[in-house]
């Protein structure tokens, strides 16, 4: 089973827009490589958020491939 290419925009957009917003909170003139580790954690929160609101479902905040 694979992701769909429209699944992969969907996970690029949600760890894109989180990139820019560690960038954008940042309280100073230093900035931020690309992490996908704190990209990561950030999200998993957010989608627990999301979860617990009934905004959406895991796979629909972050797709991904069920083990």
């Amino acid at each position: 089973m694979e992701l769909t290419d429209t699944q992969i925009e969907r996970q690029d957009f949600v760890d894109n827009t989180i990139y820019e917003m560690l960038i954008d909170l940042i309280p100073s003139e230093k900035s931020m490589h690309w992490d996908i580790d704190s990209i990561g954690r950030v999200r998993d929160v957010i989608a627990q958020v999301f979860v617990e609101k009934n905004l959406c479902s895991e796979q629909e905040f972050y797709p991904y491939i069920p083990e």
